[in-house]
């Protein structure tokens, strides 16, 4: 297996502030891991950091077998799919979904004077298929559902063939059904062995898919604990992340959490 995220010591800071502090941590190929912690904990700084979209103050980040800071991240950024909240703002409301998706293989957002050949349609049908949002291709991306709007940008996401995918809260928002019916779609990816390697973040362990295999915690900047799901994802580890008594619990692949407090007696 080789390394495709390897985050050596990374610092970064703000003035006084620390978003990330040493911050060590290692993506195998065949991963798929869960960044979980509080609000503030760093979480989508690191992967502004890991998408190449921003450098650590201190530190050594090497992405996909090339160190940042020493290689062209024009070239390196179609490497690596992205869907985040910035990323959606940014897409044109107007703009169709079956050109929202295509237009990842010139990385940009809205149409312009771009060629794309039968191969790009044939490619972008496929993706869209896989997300379900196929039968979405001529609505305007401003007209969808949170949950669509989600599912679109994965398949944007996944337009290029990357070698990395990241997720940055895709089921922020979503009502119990769009979150459920998109868990679903982000298990079959991540139990698939032909799928990117992959990164999700998320603050509610019971957003995590079915399939993940490894846990990042964090809390202010701060390495908590990493490694196989099943070995980090413990009752104190996840109360020390949240600062919080909690008791955790898994069914059929699920996670579950809720604060262990005894209940206050009624006057």
């Amino acid at each position: 297996m080789s390394a495709v995220i390897e985050v050596s010591d990374v610092t970064l800071r703000r003035g006084r502030a620390f978003l990330l502090d040493h911050v060590t941590w290692q993506v195998a190929d065949s991963d798929r891991w869960v960044v979980i912690g509080p609000n503030g904990a760093g979480k989508t700084t690191l992967m502004q950091i890991v998408s190449a979209r921003m450098f650590p103050t201190s530190g050594e980040v090497r992405l996909l077998g090339q160190r940042l800071g020493s290689v062209d991240v024009f070239e390196l950024r179609p490497r690596i799919g992205v869907a985040s909240a910035g990323l959606e703002a940014q897409i044109p409301p107007d703009e169709r979904v079956r050109d929202v998706v295509m237009s990842a293989s010139y990385a940009v957002l809205g149409r312009w004077r771009e060629r794309y050949d039968a191969l790009d349609l044939e490619r972008a049908g496929r993706v869209m298929s896989q997300l379900r949002v196929d039968h979405l291709a001529d609505r305007r991306f401003g007209t969808l559902s949170e949950g669509e709007r989600q599912r679109t940008q994965i398949a944007r996401a996944l337009m290029t063939d990357p070698e990395l995918l990241l997720l940055d809260e895709p089921t922020a928002g979503l009502d119990l059904s769009g979150r459920e019916l998109l868990l679903a779609t982000l298990s079959e990816l991540a139990l698939d062995p032909q799928a990117p390697t992959s990164v999700m973040v998320t603050h509610h362990v019971e957003e995590i898919p079915a399939g993940v295999t490894h846990g990042l915690f964090l809390k202010q900047g701060r390495v908590v604990a990493a490694g196989p799901l099943r070995e980090v994802m413990t009752t104190e580890i996840l109360s020390r992340t949240f600062d919080l008594p909690l008791q955790i619990d898994e069914v059929d692949g699920r996670w579950h959490a809720q604060a262990a407090l005894a209940p206050r007696r009624a006057w």
